[in-house]
């Protein structure tokens, strides 16, 4: 049965290095992002990603996250594909749990999700998931 899962999250830690400038037409970064969780999932997520900015600011990324974490009273971590877009002040993301990768009380986790950030903090989430 799928079970949901709402909160937020604030951003802990932000690193982003420029790799290569495209001629005046935006850029290709990477990023080291940190994590809280609050609310039905509460923990902490790393998230490596990479970045293209076209000359606008708009941007679209995609990585990998580790979330260590506890959802539903159990403990554990996963690995999750997070993918998105930046554009009119928000960052609106996809993601979701690559199958084989939760630990824990996670083991067997399945499921995929959203989140929307802005400016002002906190962003939110849904996680639509099953656990085994």
């Amino acid at each position: 049965m799928t079970a949901r899962a709402e909160g937020t999250f604030t951003v802990a830690s932000w690193d982003e290095q420029t790799y290569q400038d495209l001629d005046g037409k935006g850029k290709l970064t990477r990023a080291k992002v940190g994590y809280r969780l609050s609310g039905d999932i509460e923990g902490e997520a790393t998230w490596e990603a990479l970045m293209f900015y076209r000359a606008d600011g708009t941007a679209e990324y995609t990585g990998l996250q580790h979330v260590s974490a506890q959802i539903a009273g159990r403990s554990g971590t996963c690995v999750m594909v997070a993918d998105g877009a930046f554009a009119d002040g928000a960052a609106s993301g996809n993601w979701r749990v690559i199958p084989g990768s939760g630990t824990g009380g996670l083991a067997g986790l399945r499921g995929s999700g959203t989140s929307v950030a802005t400016s002002t903090p906190p962003g939110t989430f849904t996680f639509d998931y099953e656990l085994d």
